[in-house]
């Protein structure tokens, strides 16, 4: 809190303004152009001249004084100097050390500056990225708005970026991510006439996704500003201005200021920084110049225009125009013949730590990804199936735009104030809960007028046939579990539905099982082969055995063994345990919620468990499972359920924590039998190799990465995975794979991740690839359990798949009614190809399709993108990691 006692009241003397300007500008160009320089001198002896010719007291003087400062910046400079192109700009966090609340007032605040400034200079130009802090605006401040546009019809208020916020570059899905271009992109349409279809923009970010540019390319947009790599803490980065080729090969053109900032003030070292640090001279001859006060908002000011005004053509310095980020962009590509080519993902050396600070917001965000991906879906088909279902279309995009908000790259990654976590896990209950609610009335419409009574249905949300073990509800709230088989007809079936009975018996003894048969669930009676050994304990060990691997846990609940059991492959590296909990000091140099340093590595700690305190949980039949508890510290405890389900390819680790440390950074590892250079992590829409080893600084760098649901190390023929459901943090060093779990840190929030968390991982070993072995299916399979929804029962003859596809390279993400429908009965898929390869793969449709059109990202469709529909299948050729997107046209519901 702060106490105002005074408050003054000053008249502005513009003319005493620009003498004071002059010799600002001429001090530093004295200063930056060194002694050894011919111009450097001219400016001393003309800022020397003005106080001698200048008297403060007799303001007569002040125009013979402007006279000899005029003289000087009049002296042109050639025609081959550099060109800086300066565009106004206020970066505003859309929360950090303030709430959202805040960053609406720091938004109004900033943005009427901008508009008196371009009121009293016609040549100033203002680029504003963010649509969400737009409709904020739009929202609260009418009449700022209304401004705004105005001033975007006269082209000196310019948005940008074309994405709802400025979101972290790694941690959401490859859908949000889309979902980000689509929600910003719709909403500057809407409320400023056009698209942002001139470049993306991402100044502050922790990092960027090596499918950035596909998903730019999706969305018309080939440009790309941003800087954050300047703080790269080991290596320097070494271009400015070059070609970034995404994972699959789409191309776009970066630009970082070389001033190495994205809110600087006009001075003559910022303009000479920004040539003299240009790491492109010869190839690049123009440059960004992004001015105006940041991250808490300000923006521009008269002096910063005043005085990038009078450097606009000076002898000795660059030219400096106020330009928009298109004619930037436009000069930049006109000279781009040699450019150099960056490939895959831009790492940030810096900020590893938000990959794991602020559990719970991870969790949340995975979970949420998953509720919006399920609603979405089941609404599709029941938009599909049914006449009289009105399709949530204004609940779902509310929802969306909150989570999207909480991918803002200070909130997902967990850097922010209490405040603002506190707002996002309200976010997340707003959309689990809302969420569900959906998934319901989907349901319910998927069933509308079947005969019978009361029951469930399932849902299998993956393009895939399962084979699962799942708790089916019962009534008092207590749950059974049933086995979900499916027949191995070489077909990826999926996305199926059925209804029935409640199942009520118990775990030793389940009733009933669901079969996929040629996309149909059909109920039937397990069979003895069902039924797996029960766990044996020998000596305080467990083995947990269901024929396709064997796990032994020793006395406190590590890994000893890991067996694929057709092989007699053992998975575990020699000598070593896995399932290993270890303890790290985490004291950052900088930014405690957002760093881990390298040196964290020398003060391993292995978490040590008592023996005796393994029990054994569930006792066989369709599940075995072992139990123990594990004191971290004085403060801090866990607990664990190892589990082993029949006709599982994976162990799953079903963990609860109470956390209270500080400074401290918990992992669990696992020493694998495998020897290779390189481990693969799954990013957004396909995966990448990083090296196990630190050869170089680059590789050294890479000592804590990011992943979403799954990492792999192999060798030819065998490999061993490591699958999670809502964790991002993780390496692999040396035959070693580590996934991190929690941190403490201290600043700017000392209640991060304090408290309780739940998150499961998972193991899998396996023969040949990743990718013929189901790594990538198994992964998407722990993150989407089936789904178990109150619902009427109609027969099982009326159960149904909606699609299928013939290969499993070949990800159906995500099931969506399109946007801008005129009948509002188009729905959107959107595949990727998952392997690294070119395929053909063909999708079938139960649905009644009229017509299939590829599109874009944003759901414009393609005019040459017609697919001839086949016996309700259609053709699809991938090149690696490519994404499609399919709008299909359904037939109108009969009357």
């Amino acid at each position: 809190m702060f106490q105002l006692s005074r408050a003054e009241l000053a008249v502005f003397h513009r003319d005493v303004h620009m003498l004071l300007v002059d010799l600002e500008l001429l001090l530093g160009i004295a200063k930056g152009l060194g002694k050894d320089n011919q111009r450097s001198f001219q400016a001393l002896y003309t800022a020397n001249q003005m106080v001698n010719v200048c008297d403060p007291a007799q303001p007569e003087t002040f125009p013979v004084a402007q006279a000899l400062a005029s003289r000087f910046f009049g002296q042109r400079g050639g025609e081959s100097q550099h060109t800086i192109h300066a565009t106004g700009h206020c970066h505003i966090d859309t929360a950090w050390l303030w709430p959202f609340k805040e960053t609406m007032r720091k938004c109004a605040r900033s943005w009427v500056t901008a508009l008196q400034l371009m009121e009293r200079n016609p040549e100033f130009i203002f680029a504003c990225s963010q649509a969400q802090q737009l409709e904020w605006v739009k929202n609260r401040y009418p009449g700022l708005h209304s401004r705004l546009q105005e001033f975007a019809r006269r082209g000196q208020f310019v948005p940008v970026g074309g994405t709802w916020v400025e979101m972290d570059g790694n941690l959401p899905s490859g859908e949000a991510m889309v979902r980000q271009f689509l929600q910003g992109q719709n909403f500057f349409l809407q409320e400023f006439g056009k698209m942002c279809s001139e470049q993306f923009w991402l100044p502050d970010t922790f990092g960027y996704s090596a499918q950035l540019p596909q998903i730019m390319h999706g969305c018309g947009i080939r440009r790309f500003l941003t800087q954050k790599l300047s703080w790269n803490l080991v290596n320097s980065f070494p271009h400015h201005t070059f070609f970034w080729e995404g994972l699959d090969g789409s191309r776009v053109l970066v630009h970082f200021p070389p001033g190495d900032s994205y809110g600087m003030q006009g001075s003559v070292e910022e303009v000479l920084k920004t040539v003299a640090n240009n790491r492109d001279k010869g190839r690049a001859n123009h440059s960004a110049f992004l001015f105006g006060f940041g991250d808490g908002g300000g923006g521009p000011t008269q002096t910063m225009l005043d005085r990038l005004k009078r450097l606009s053509n000076t002898d000795g310095l660059p030219r400096v125009q106020l330009s928009s980020p298109r004619q930037l962009f436009s000069a930049l590509e006109s000279d781009s013949g040699q450019l150099c080519t960056w490939v895959g993902e831009l790492f940030l050396e810096l900020h590893n730590g938000t990959y794991t600070t602020h559990a719970q917001i991870k969790k949340g965000n995975r979970e949420c990804e998953r509720i919006l991906h399920d609603v979405e879906l089941l609404s599709s088909l029941a938009l599909a199936r049914s006449a009289q279902f009105l399709y949530p279309a204004a609940q779902l995009q509310h929802l969306w735009r909150l989570l999207l908000l909480n991918q803002f790259h200070d909130v997902v990654t967990g850097s922010c104030i209490q405040i603002v976590a506190e707002e996002a896990m309200c976010h997340y209950e707003d959309i689990r809960s809302h969420g569900n609610t959906l998934l319901s009335t989907a349901a319910a419409a998927l069933c509308a007028g079947e005969p019978g009574p009361e029951g469930l249905l399932i849902v299998n949300t993956l393009p895939w046939k399962r084979t699962e073990v799942m708790a089916l509800p019962k009534p008092g709230g207590a749950h059974s579990l049933g086995l979900t088989p499916s027949p191995g007809d070489g077909a990826q079936h999926g996305l199926c539905s059925c209804s029935s009975p409640h199942l009520t018996a118990a775990p030793a003894a389940p009733a009933a099982c669901v079969r996929t048969a040629r996309g149909l669930l059909v109920w039937e009676a397990p069979t003895d082969s069902a039924s797996r050994p029960p766990p044996t304990k020998t000596d305080g060990s467990v083995t947990l055995d269901n024929g396709i691997i064997r796990v032994k846990l020793d006395p406190t609940g590590r890994l000893t063994s890991l067996v694929l059991v057709a092989s007699g492959r053992e998975a575990i590296a020699e000598g070593a345990v896995g399932n290993q909990f270890v303890l790290f000091d985490d004291v950052p140099l900088y930014w405690d919620a957002w760093d881990v340093m390298d040196y964290h590595l020398e003060t391993r700690k292995p978490v040590l468990g008592q023996a005796g305190t393994l029990a054994v949980g569930t006792e066989g039949g369709l599940r075995g499972s072992a139990w123990f508890l594990l004191q971290i510290s004085p403060n801090s405890r866990l607990s664990q359920e190892v589990v082993l389900d029949v006709g599982c390819p994976y162990v799953r680790f079903h963990t609860e924590v109470h956390w209270h440390e500080a400074h401290k950074f918990l992992k669990v590892e696992f020493p694998a039998r495998v020897r290779s250079s390189q481990a693969t992590y799954e990013i957004q829409f396909g995966h990448l190799q990083r090296p196990t080893h630190y050869n170089t600084s680059w590789d050294w760098a890479r000592f804590e990465v990011w992943a979403h649901r799954w990492m792999d190390l192999s060798e030819h023929g065998f490999g061993l995975a490591l699958l999670n459901d809502c964790k991002y943090g993780a390496s692999v060093q040396g035959s070693v794979l580590s996934l991190s779990l929690l941190r403490a840190p201290k600043a700017p929030d000392a209640t991060a991740d304090m408290g309780r968390h739940e998150f499961t991982y998972a193991l899998m070993p396996h023969k040949g690839s990743f990718q013929d072995a189901g790594v990538i299916q198994a992964a998407y399979s722990l993150n989407f359990p089936l789904l178990a929804l109150p619902a009427p029962s109609p027969a099982p003859a009326t159960s149904w798949s909606a699609f299928s596809l013939s290969s499993p390279a070949v990800v159906l993400e995500t099931v969506k009614q399109a946007e801008s429908s005129p009948q509002r009965r188009s729905l959107v898929l959107r595949l990727y190809e998952a392997h690294g390869s070119h395929v053909d793969c063909w999708l079938h449709l139960s649905l009644p399709v009229q017509e299939a059109i590829l599109c874009d990202l944003l759901e414009r469709p393609d005019p040459a993108g017609h697919l001839p529909l086949r016996d309700s299948r259609l053709k699809l050729t991938f090149s690696p990691f490519q994404v499609l997107s399919l709008l299909l046209v359904l037939q109108p519901p009969p009357h």
